[in-house]
């Protein structure tokens, strides 16, 4: 004879709470990697201020327009790899709201829509108060935001994924940060703001590859040809140590040749986490692992930034306070 009780306990047992609308949201947006805008932006914003040419409020309009353009990124990554079977086999990973999280493929699209139309409005004002160079940077961001896994030439499906993040989210937005503050620039000091990015751009990229070590496998059977997938996990390994290696040796060499502050190199007592985190993917196959290690280094490449911005303030402190 079957017991109501016991079935009404097993039936509770098995319910899954419904994620709410926001929860869903939260995790398609995926706010863990912002600090991608938070970096080069602070970098940027650091050029500004060793300029005299920081503007409190171009800084947070140009902050919330490259956080609504990752956000499209993001969204439209959520969105095409569904459509493209590239969740199907994941375990872990961010996003997957549509697969996990009850958001639909249409709500996801309009979130897109909206983040790309939000940030365009805030580029259109900043332009209106700079140049045209923000014109290109601008239109390169919005497109990297939506070809990089959408279009008939997705950028992460072609092996261009850290290329082209690594590019956008370091030269280019340290670049746009700086030029809406100080349109006026020499050709000499454009070349020092793209070179001094390099740091941020070579851990930006670790982030992508991170990411793309995790999901080799699911990626691999997604016909998903990152730079993991076509060229194997163990040169995928190798590649992620030469990435937070150049990071390491780009500051350096800043350094020394006077682009950037001696007390930058703070950053260096994070080389114990890098060493840790290389660890992990070399010697780990499973997802979970390589799952923590991707927000490791995220949280990684958030330390460095954070890192080189307060070195870099102390250099301004001690050179007013002398001065």
């Amino acid at each position: 004879m079957t017991n109501p009780v016991q079935n009404a306990s097993d039936q509770g047992m098995n319910t899954v709470p419904k994620p709410s609308k926001r929860e869903a949201w939260f995790r398609a947006m995926r706010p863990r990697v912002f600090v991608a805008s938070f970096v080069p932006m602070g970098i940027g914003a650091m050029l500004a201020i060793e300029d005299g040419a920081f503007n409190p409020l171009f800084f947070i309009l140009a902050l919330i327009g490259v956080m609504c353009l990752q956000t499209t990124a993001n969204l439209v990554n959520e969105y095409a790899d569904f459509h493209r079977g590239a969740d199907d086999l994941k375990e872990e990973g961010q996003g997957m709201a549509i697969k996990k999280m009850g958001l639909t493929p249409q709500e996801v699209l309009f979130g897109a829509i909206f983040a790309t139309v939000a940030g365009s409005v805030i580029g259109l004002f900043l332009l209106s108060q700079s140049g045209p160079l923000l014109w290109a940077i601008g239109i390169g961001g919005v497109l990297v935001a939506i070809t990089y896994t959408a279009g008939p030439f997705p950028l992460a499906y072609n092996g261009l994924g850290e290329v082209a993040a690594g590019i956008f989210m370091g030269p280019m937005v340290v670049l746009g940060a700086y030029y809406v503050m100080q349109p006026e620039i020499s050709s000499e000091r454009l070349i020092q703001i793209l070179l001094v990015s390099f740091p941020v751009m070579f851990t930006t990229a670790a982030i992508l590859h991170a990411n793309n070590i995790r999901d080799l496998e699911a990626d691999r059977a997604a016909n998903k040809r990152t730079l993991a997938v076509l060229f194997g996990r163990e040169a995928a390994r190798v590649e992620y140590k030469l990435l937070l290696g150049a990071c390491y040796l780009s500051q350096v060499i800043l350094v020394i040749v006077g682009w950037m502050p001696i007390t930058t190199l703070l950053i260096l007592i994070t080389i114990p986490q890098a060493r840790r985190l290389a660890h992990i993917f070399d010697t780990e196959t499973a997802v979970a692992p390589l799952h923590a290690a991707q927000g490791g280094t995220a949280k990684l490449h958030g330390q460095i930034g954070l890192l080189t911005v307060i070195g870099w303030v102390i250099w301004l402190v001690v050179g007013a306070l002398i001065g």
